[in-house]
C-alpha cells in the first residue's frame, strides 16, 4: 500500500522480496502530466524490445551473445537477425563498352517473320489511269469528243460514259485501278467517252453554241464505233452515261452486246429535279461553282451524309467538282439532262404481241447503292426490261458503288461478262484466283 512518502512496501511486509518488488514499480513522486505518462509509456515498450535484441547463437563452443543495436528496429531484421539494407538495390551501370556488346549479341529470331504466300497488287491510285491511256479526238456531226482507249485494241470493247459532274478520269479511275478490274483489262479493251466539254482544262464553250440532246450525244456513240473500226460493244455507264447507253442500245440494238448501267433513269425529269437543277444552271453559268451546287452534286452521286462513310472520298470528290470542270460547260450538260425524253420502253409479257414500245432485246445489270437516291429511278427502269434478259441488284452500305464497293462491283461485272460468254476461259481462272487467294490469306 502506498505510504505518506510516495514508497511502496512489499506485501509480505518487508524481506527480500522487497527488493524485486520495488524493482518493477516506480514511486510515485507526485502528480504526473498526461504527457509524460505516454512517455513513460512508450520508453517502457522500446525497452522491452531490446531486451529481446539479445539472442544466444549456438556454436561448436557452446553458446555466444549475439547482440542486435538497439538503434535498429525489428522490421529491418531477417529471420537470423541480421540487418537488412532498407534500400532496394540500384540496377547496374553499364558502359559505353558494355553497351555496344549488348546490341551486338543475336536478336531473338522470331524478330525476322519470313512473308510466303504474299501477292504484290497495284495500289488504288486514281491519276494513274490518265497515263496508261491513249486519248484520241474523236471528229463527230456535233463537234469533237475525247476518247480515252485503256487496254489492247484487239480485244473486246468496254465503252464507258460518265455521269454529271465527272469525266473518264475522274469517274472511272478508281474503279479500274481496283486489282480484279486490271486483271480484266487483259481481257478487254476499254473506251472511255468523255461528253463534249467535260474534260480537264476544257475551254469554255461560247454563247451561241448548242450543245447536244441526250439523243444526240448517244448517237455520237456512232462516229467513235467507225473510228476504232468495232463491231460490237459492251456498254458501261453511270447516271447521265448510263441514259445515254441506254439511248443507243436502243437505237443499235445489233451494235451492244451486253449493258451494265449503275443508277440509270428512264423517264423524263420530275418537277423536283427540274427545278433544282434549273436554279443550278443558272449559278454554274453566273457566279461559277457555287456551295448549293456542290451540295447538289455530293448527293447526286452519294446520297445523304456522306461524310460519315468516307471523309477522304468526299474532299476530293467536292476538289474535283470545284478544280477540275468547267462551270459554264456543266451547265449545258446539265441542262440538256433535265431536258431529257423518256425512253419509252415497256415490259412485254411471254406469249403477248408486241407493243409499239419495245424494249431493251440485249442483258442488262441494272445496279444501284442501299444509300444511292436513285433506287426508285432503278426499279422503275427494271419494271421496264425483260425479266429473262436483267439483273437488278442493290449493293449494301454505298451510294457511290464505283467508290464506296468496288471490289462488289467488280465481281458482279466479272459473274456477268462471264455468264454472257466473254473470255470464259480467263475469266474463270481469274475468279479462281481470286478465291484462292482469298483463302489463302485467311489461313495464313
Amino acid at each position: 500500500m502506498p505510504q505518506s512518502d510516495g514508497g511502496y512496501v512489499s506485501l509480505g511486509g518487508g524481506g527480500p522480496n522487497t527488493a524485486i518488488y520495488n524493482s518493477t514499480t516506480e514511486p510515485q513522486s507526485g502528480p504526473k502530466s498526461v504527457m509524460e505518462t505516454v512517455k513513460r509509456v512508450i520508453g517502457t515498450a522500446i525497452g522491452a524490445q531490446d531486451k529481446h535484441a539479445l539472442l544466444e547463437r549456438t556454436g561448436g563452443g557452446g553458446a555466444q551473445p549475439y547482440i542486435v543495436s538497439a538503434s535498429t528496429n525489428s522490421r529491418d531484421r531477417d529471420k537470423t537477425g541480421k540487418a537488412t539494407n532498407a534500400r532496394m538495390p540500384s540496377a547496374p551501370a553499364h558502359t559505353a563498352e558494355e553497351a555496344r556488346l549488348l546490341g551486338a549479341m543475336p536478336v531473338d529470331p522470331m524478330d525476322d517473320i519470313e512473308l510466303r504466300s504474299v501477292q504484290l497488287q497495284y495500289p488504288n491510285q486514281r491519276g494513274s489511269i490518265v497515263g496508261s491511256c491513249d486519248l484520241r479526238r474523236v471528229p463527230t456531226d456535233k463537234g469533237d469528243i475525247l476518247v480515252a482507249v485503256q487496254g489492247d485494241s484487239t480485244k473486246p470493247a468496254i465503252v464507258t460514259y460518265h455521269d454529271l459532274g465527272l469525266n473518264y478520269a475522274s469517274s472511272f479511275a478508281g474503279f479500274f485501278n481496283f486489282p480484279t478490274m486490271r486483271s480484266l483489262l487483259d481481257n478487254f479493251c476499254v473506251y472511255h467517252v468523255n461528253a463534249p466539254g467535260q474534260e480537264e482544262g476544257a475551254p469554255t464553250f461560247p454563247e451561241d453554241y448548242v450543245y447536244p440532246t441526250f439523243d444526240e450525244l448517244a448517237s455520237q456513240l456512232l462516229f467513235v464505233m467507225t473510228h476504232f473500226n468495232l463491231k460490237s460493244i459492251i456498254g458501261f455507264g453511270i447516271g447521265a452515261g448510263a441514259n445515254i447507253l441506254a439511248r443507243f442500245a436502243l437505237a443499235n440494238p445489233d451494235k451492244v452486246g451486253a449493258l451494265c448501267l449503275i443508277n440509270c433513269s428512264s423517264t423524263a425529269a420530275g418537277w423536283i429535279e427540274w427545278g433544282y437543277q434549273l436554279l443550278n444552271t443558272r449559278n454554274l453559268r453566273t457566279k461559277g461553282m457555287t456551295q448549293g451546287v456542290l451540295e447538289y452534286l455530293m448527293w447526286h452521286h452519294f446520297g445523304r451524309n456522306p461524310e460519315e462513310r468516307n471523309l477522304d472520298l468526299v474532299q476530293l470528290y467536292k476538289s474535283n467538282f470545284e478544280r477540275s470542270i468547267n462551270p459554264v460547260n456543266l451547265a449545258m450538260l446539265i441542262d440538256a439532262y433535265i431536258k431529257r425524253t423518256d425512253l419509252n420502253i415497256a415490259r412485254t409479257p411471254s406469249g403477248s404481241p408486241q407493243t409499239a414500245a419495245p424494249s431493251l432485246k440485249m442483258p442488262v445489270l441494272n445496279i444501284t447503292g442501299a444509300l444511292s437516291p436513285h433506287i426508285d429511278d432503278t426499279v422503275t427502269f427494271n419494271g421496264r426490261l425483260i425479266p429473262e434478259k436483267t439483273n437488278w441488284m442493290k449493293i449494301s452500305d454505298c451510294g457511290l458503288v464505283l467508290e464506296e464497293q468496288p471490289g462488289k462491283l467488280a465481281e458482279a461485272f466479272r459473274l456477268f461478262l462471264q455468264g454472257e460468254g466473254y473470255a470464259v476461259g480467263a475469266l474463270q481462272k481469274l475468279g479462281k484466283l481470286s478465291r484462292s487467294s482469298t483463302v489463302e490469306s485467311l489461313s495464313q
